[in-house]
């Protein structure tokens, strides 16, 4: 008997294995399938490649940037940007989590605001944030930072609230002090959460960043994207999206690789 639930498993494993083989290599061809049908309509004529670029027009943008020794510098500036954008966002947003968390009685008064400020549109500050902080880098993180950190706030306050009472009644119970509460019950129970939010945290940054330079920058790919915009260049445009979606997926698959060695390790 348990000979034969152990080949049921080895083909259910084996099935889950074929299936997540197919759902990937699905991606990669649908990605391919959609390049491949816009290179052929801009080829063909059927759209004006002029507006619309094309596959080998974006790869051609891309080497006049690498060959003008561009791509990297603009790449580069974008990128730090916005790892200085998340990193700031999600230690402060957790930080000021965990405070509101423990002190009800604040968290009562300032939910409302932080409702608020999560509404309200943030790239109105964008010329407040110049004449507070000033031009270049700085303005653009802090614009990257105020896009993310009431999200991040609130999406793990709310995960701090949801560990269930009774888990905690038996902590304290237990004897247990709030430094091993928050160790051993709430950071693990809300570990999903906090990952749903770093993920979340990724496209927000990437947003915050890029509208900070479209506000005000000399350098990066939303320099690139509003320059390009200004000359007709779309070639260019498409490049530094096409660029900017890389990164933005890299970013992810990071968090959420990191997911999975922390669940292979809490699961064995």
């Amino acid at each position: 008997m348990k000979k034969d639930y152990s080949k049921e498993h080895q083909n259910y494993l084996k099935k889950q294995k074929i299936g997540i083989f197919i759902t990937h290599l699905s991606r990669i061809l649908l990605l391919f399938a959609v390049f491949g049908i816009w290179e052929l309509v801009a080829k063909a004529g059927i759209v004006d490649p002029f507006i619309t670029s094309s596959p080998s027009r974006i790869i051609k943008a891309i080497e006049e940037l690498y060959l003008s020794g561009s791509l990297f510098s603009h790449t580069w500036a974008t990128l730090l940007e916005t790892i200085l954008a998340f990193s700031i966002s999600t230690m402060a947003g957790f930080l000021i989590a965990l405070l509101l968390y423990s002190i009800p009685p604040i968290r009562k008064i300032l939910e409302p605001y932080l409702i608020v400020l999560n509404s309200l549109p943030k790239v109105a500050l964008g010329p407040l944030i110049i004449v507070w902080i000033g031009a270049g880098t700085k303005a653009i993180v802090t614009m990257g930072v105020l896009i993310c950190i009431i999200v991040t706030t609130i999406g793990i306050l709310n995960g701090f609230i949801g560990v269930e009472e009774e888990k905690l009644k038996l902590f304290k119970t237990l004897g247990a002090n709030k430094l091993q509460v928050l160790t051993k019950l709430i950071l693990p129970a809300s570990f999903p959460t906090i990952i749903s939010v770093l993920k979340i945290n990724v496209g927000l940054a990437w947003v915050g960043v890029i509208m900070g330079e479209y506000l005000n920058s000399s350098a990066g790919l939303g320099f690139l994207i509003v320059y390009g915009g200004q000359i007709f260049k779309l070639d260019l445009v498409m490049a530094a999206i096409i660029i900017l979606c890389l990164l933005a997926s890299i970013m992810y698959f990071i968090i959420a690789l990191f997911e999975y060695l922390v669940n292979k390790k809490r699961n064995k």
